[in-house]
């Protein structure tokens, strides 16, 4: 936690609100993101117990497994997702627009550009919480492998035709987010603490009710006493005024209104089935129905506040303006979303269950330089992490006093003019280390040549000035300018390429043994040959 968060965090708590810790929004909002709210079952991972899904905030699909215990009830579930989350996906993967890409040239070896179709925008998922990040990733993963009635007409519990689909795209998603900066699914609460400190630790502000609390909290009342209201305020029946964001449940709930309901509707099923005749039938088809239907609406009674909060985060985030480097990011997305729909239109198979050495390596480089990359870009974008930045001693800003030309020794001597910048920041400096600033969109790079006096430095331009032995007008910083100089670079540089993985050698998981399947870290490559 940088010292600014600190700060931030402390005055929430003297002002009792939380405070902005951004001017800008960092991270890509869709105009209709499909949002998910998922709920599951205590005490197994990955058993769904309902959902709500959708892009309308006042229509949402609530889907509902009366019996989580139930594999074909599972499996209905899971179907109806698919129903309303594919065709939202491939909405997007069907629009394209024409780009180009630098790829290698099989016969030549050569890097030359090609174009490409690239989805002209992508489908956003939004989940209330970190926790629902994960429990997308996990359906993803039990789902793209099971077998369809087409695919294996012998397997023992086939699953719907589109579900292995869905888990395909969900799996995608998931790895995704581990990507830093990418938008293809985001969790609300890591969305709103990127944007505000609040009064309490990170870990709290993983409650979406007590998170928003802080940022708006109702009737005047403070944010902590409004964020105490939101996790442990209960009504009549000792149930939470405000439920988790999920996808857990509260175990009053479970105990107390769950548990109850589905006794009754397992009871209501089993004398169905031992019905002997159509009347007796019909009675006790009538009795499963209200079984059925009281637990849809426990389902909606403790998932509808949590929708709601989340398209009131939306509201919240979509009032900040969105930072410069905020679309060049959803590109990568848009890249990425695009690599996926490809693979699965050429028939490749799923993503593997692990991944093998060469994958792994690219998808541990990718997230490092997406990291630093974001960083940065969130630094030039927002005055106040930059603030931060220059508080660390990571960035220094001040006025232009002086500008000397000056010319490096050589057959063709280049400007290197000398910049002399009066600060008030104490920047990490030392000999010939490189600074840069932001010069139309691209880092101008400078070295530190000394120290005149306490916070008066002495800069060094050495590039982004033109070809000419003078400098190009507006590539020098002249007397009287503000300037801001970083200590990071703003551009992130690709590492060299590793092998295929069929070149791999055999203590690094490559041949000889059993070929891994597709890799998905493909999307690792095409990034760095945009444009």
């Amino acid at each position: 936690m940088s010292l600014i968060t600190t700060l931030a965090r402390l005055e929430a708590v003297r002002t009792g609100r939380a405070q902005s810790a951004a001017t800008v929004r960092h991270r890509h909002l869709s105009d209709r993101p499909l949002v998910f709210v998922p709920l599951t079952t205590a005490g197994e991972a990955g058993a769904p117990l309902g959902a709500l899904a959708g892009t309308d905030r006042d229509a949402p699909h609530l889907l509902v497994v009366p019996q989580p215990r139930d594999r074909d009830l599972r499996f209905a579930f899971l179907a109806e997702l698919a129903d309303v989350v594919l065709p939202h996906i491939e909405a997007y993967a069907d629009a394209v627009e024409a780009a180009e890409r630098t790829e290698t040239d099989p016969e030549t070896g050569k890097r030359v550009k090609v174009e490409v179709d690239l989805c002209a925008d992508a489908a956003q998922l939004i989940v209330p919480s970190r926790a629902g990040v994960d429990f997308v990733r996990l359906l993803g993963r039990s789902m793209r492998f099971r077998r369809t009635a087409e695919q294996d007409p012998e397997a023992p519990h086939p699953a719907p035709p589109r579900v292995p689909l869905l888990g395909r795209w969900l799996t995608h998603y998931g790895e995704r987010a581990r990507v830093p900066g990418s938008s293809l699914l985001l969790a609300m609460t890591d969305l709103l603490g990127r944007h505000w400190a609040t009064g309490q630790s990170t870990l709290e502000d993983q409650h979406l009710g007590a998170l928003l609390a802080w940022i708006d909290p109702p009737g005047g009342a403070s944010g902590a006493e409004a964020a105490l209201r939101a996790e442990l305020a209960r009504d009549a029946d000792g149930q939470l005024l405000c439920p988790p964001a999920g996808p857990a449940t509260d175990p009053a709930f479970d105990n107390k209104l769950l548990a109850p309901a589905i006794e009754r509707y397992d009871r209501a099923r089993t004398a169905l089935a031992a019905a002997e005749d159509g009347q007796a039938a019909d009675e006790r088809l009538g009795a499963l129905t209200a079984a059925e239907r009281e637990i849809r609406a426990l389902v909606e009674s403790r998932t509808r506040p949590t929708w709601d909060a989340v398209w009131r985060g939306l509201d919240l985030l979509r009032e900040l303006p969105a930072g410069a480097h905020v679309e060049d990011r959803w590109t990568r997305d848009r890249w990425s979303f695009t690599g996926h729909r490809d693979r699965i239109l050429s028939g490749e198979p799923p993503q593997p269950r692990r991944d093998d050495a060469v994958t792994a390596a690219n998808k541990l480089a990718t997230r490092e330089r997406e990291q630093a990359r974001l960083e940065a870009q969130e630094a030039l974008d927002d005055p106040l992490v930059m603030a931060g930045r220059r508080l660390a001693g990571e960035a220094f800003a001040g006025e232009v006093t002086d500008v000397v030309m000056t010319y490096s020794e050589g057959k063709r001597p280049s400007p290197r003019p000398l910049v002399t910048v009066r600060t008030e920041d104490r920047p990490h400096l030392g000999d010939r280390v490189k600074v840069y600033r932001s010069l139309g969109g691209r880092p101008q790079a400078a070295e530190f040549a000394g120290q005149e006096a306490e916070g008066v430095l002495v800069l060094r331009i050495v590039d982004k000035m033109g070809r000419g032995k003078e400098p190009e007008a507006g590539s020098v910083p002249e007397k009287g300018d503000l300037v801001c100089f970083t200590l990071f670079e703003h551009e992130q540089r690709g590492g060299a390429r590793l092998p295929d993985p069929e070149q791999t050698p055999w203590t690094h998981g490559g041949p000889p043994g059993e070929a891994a399947a597709v890799p998905e870290a493909a999307d690792a490559q095409t990034e760095e040959d945009i444009l």
